[in-house]
């Protein structure tokens, strides 16, 4: 019983900003400007289809990257002693003390033609590259601002990983490269999953990267929905549609994902 009085304060808070908050969404998904129930606005979505595929492969490509950057500096962090760890953590934690609005900010001064990187090559007498407002941006972009949620929970993994289990790899005669591939990727595959999880969520959904870095030109599902319910084409049945559908597409990647967890604990106990 007290245990329940408790939880009642988070109880509130879910329903009033979780809750609430989504019987808003699907309701005006259903409805029209008078009330009324209708597909409409789910059918309609049909039409933005590319803008859709577009988002997913954009934050695949960046949740990609983000792994074969992350996973190496988290195993070195892992790797490193107590103070060097905690230094190393400080580093990736630094960026994300600053507005994300600020970050992507700077990299548009970068980026730009007449920007830093741009000047340094001219420099050296290089020719310029056209770097803003390019696919290449958004998802770079995308790679710098997420990066952190790829290492930490992979940190979080490796260091928990017993040292026994390694030496024991080792004396039935494995080398280091088949310890990291039969030993260390499968004990830290739950690692793996929160990563990606927690960085193709917000890459696919972005707005502020996709617009600053993009130029417009790269429209996402994030823009999209910005765009109904805060530009000109005002349309808020139609993003409430949008978004609706966006959720149901995350919750059945998370739920895929979710599979590979499963089977990569499992592997990873049978090792144990």
């Amino acid at each position: 019983m007290k245990s329940k009085a408790i939880a009642a304060p988070y109880i509130v808070w879910m329903c009033i900003f979780i809750v609430v908050p989504l019987f808003l969404v699907a309701y005006f998904a259903f409805t029209d400007s008078t009330g009324a129930f209708t597909l409409e606005n789910i059918i309609q979505v049909g039409q933005y289809s590319d803008v859709f595929l577009r988002s997913i492969w954009m934050g695949a490509l960046a949740t990609l990257f983000s792994l074969l950057l992350g996973y190496p500096l988290a195993y070195i962090i892992s790797k490193s002693n107590l103070r060097r760890q905690s230094v190393l953590i400080m580093l990736v934690m630094l960026p994300m003390w600053m507005n994300f609005l600020l970050r992507t900010y700077a990299w548009m001064t970068l980026l730009e033609d007449n920007g830093m990187i741009n000047n340094f090559l001219a420099a050296l007498g290089l020719p310029r590259l056209h770097m803003i407002n390019t696919a290449g941006a958004v998802v770079f972009g995308m790679v710098y601002d997420y990066l952190p949620f790829m290492i930490l929970p992979l940190y979080t993994v490796l260091i928990k990983i017993d040292r026994s289990v390694i030496e024991a790899a080792q004396d039935l005669g494995a080398n280091s490269c088949k310890v990291f591939l039969k030993v260390t990727i499968p004990m830290s595959m739950p690692g793996i999953i929160s990563g990606i999880t927690m960085v193709f969520v917000p890459a696919v959904s972005t707005f502020i990267i996709s617009k600053m870095l993009g130029g417009g030109s790269n429209l996402l599902i994030g823009d999209l929905i910005d765009m109904q319910f805060l530009g000109n084409a005002y349309n808020p049945y139609l993003g409430s549609a949008i978004s609706l559908v966006l959720m149901v597409l995350i919750l059945i990647c998370m739920g895929i994902m979710n599979q590979f967890d499963e089977d990569g604990s499992a592997e990873g106990g049978k090792m144990l």
